[in-house]
């Protein structure tokens, strides 16, 4: 049986049955997904639970076997690589386990990236990168490379990166993974803090509780299916 995660009438992004599989694995078996603007989600399981592959899928970059995600009312299977690839860079916000930040690029320059994909001059691009370094706590390293920053520096960056273009939804896959318990409680305050004062809804991937409890509302993926923890309380 699969259950429906919903968000109600006003969601902003909805994936319902979806399917995905690789070779003989089944990565998602009927997921349901929901989200609100300005709702932040904690998306938990087990390691190979499907979670990630729910992330991917919701963001467009992997297209379901079946099922359907749709964003503000458009189906995403349905537009153009061009057009999926114009919402990542707009649209939506990426904050991964391990930064992924450029190394090549000093700081500032790799939180200005999204705004200079879209045609932003650098000066003004770098001015915006700088005012969202300055609210997360790393405008003292503007000047560095990401090589030269300590971890928990190194994710505000690339959160600063991921929101600096103003996304409608951003996702975030293990953002703390790789980080000691005190600069992960600081992450998810400067993350959860930010998408608020700019209304984001956030998927929020994670498989620990503490991470999870920053959330409105949390779905547990197990064999391929999304439950919204809530309803599996109630039905309990």
């Amino acid at each position: 049986m699969t259950s429906s995660t919903t968000g109600g009438a006003g969601a902003l992004l909805t994936a319902t049955a979806l399917r995905k599989t690789y070779g003989s694995t089944s990565a998602l078996d009927g997921a349901h997904f929901s989200i609100n603007p300005g709702e932040i989600v904690a998306v938990m399981g087990p390691s190979g639970s499907g979670k990630s592959t729910l992330l991917h899928c919701l963001a467009g970059i992997v297209t379901p076997d079946e099922g359907t995600v749709h964003y503000r009312g458009h189906e995403l299977s349905a537009m153009s690589d061009a057009e999926r690839s114009a919402l990542r860079r707009g649209d939506f916000g990426f904050v991964f386990q391990f930064g992924q930040l450029v190394p090549e690029l000093t700081c500032v320059e790799n939180v200005a990236l999204p705004l200079r994909l879209t045609g932003v001059d650098r000066r003004s691009a770098e001015a915006k990168a700088v005012e969202w370094m300055e609210r997360l706590e790393v405008d003292t390293v503007r000047h560095k490379r990401p090589g030269q920053v300590s971890g928990g520096q190194g994710q505000r960056v690339a959160i600063a990166r991921a929101l600096v273009a103003s996304p409608r939804v951003l996702f975030a896959d293990e953002p703390t993974g790789a980080l000691d318990s005190l600069n992960g409680e600081r992450v998810m305050e400067l993350l959860t803090e930010a998408a608020r004062e700019t209304r984001a809804a956030v998927v929020l991937v994670t498989h620990e509780s503490r991470v999870a409890a920053y959330s409105d509302r949390e779905v547990v993926v197990r064999d391929g299916k999304a439950r919204d923890l809530a309803g599996m309380a109630g039905a309990a």
